[in-house]
């Protein structure tokens, strides 16, 4: 701090001067961001079809265990199997439907 008060004013300016003319100087010649966003966007359509392959994979384990709930509520003899069957059901349609309209409304192929 004390090099600071030993600089003159005028100084001190023009040290100030330059280094916002050089913060100027860089911010111009930045990029605009285009190139960044579309290499973002290159990349997160490539770990689509990885993450359909591991959406599919947790709905088999899901689907799996909800055959599994289905059946013992079929053998106990209870009322609201259809229900949880219906619902069992429509959840793996749901997951497949779901992956094909992302496909097709973001455009990925």
């Amino acid at each position: 701090m004390g090099k600071w008060r030993k600089m003159e004013k005028g100084k001190l300016r023009a040290v100030m001067t330059a280094a916002l003319v050089v913060m100027f100087v860089a911010a111009v010649k930045a990029q605009s961001g285009l190139d960044g966003i579309e290499q973002a966007n290159t990349e997160v359509r490539g770990y689509f079809d990885a993450g359909t392959k591991l959406m599919y994979g947790v709905g088999a384990m899901i689907g799996l265990i909800g055959a599994v709930k289905v059946y013992q509520k079929w053998n106990g003899g209870e009322q609201d199997t259809n229900k949880v069957a219906a619902a069992w059901f429509g959840s793996c349609i749901f997951l497949v439907v779901v992956t094909t309209i992302i496909r097709s409304f973001f455009g990925i192929n």
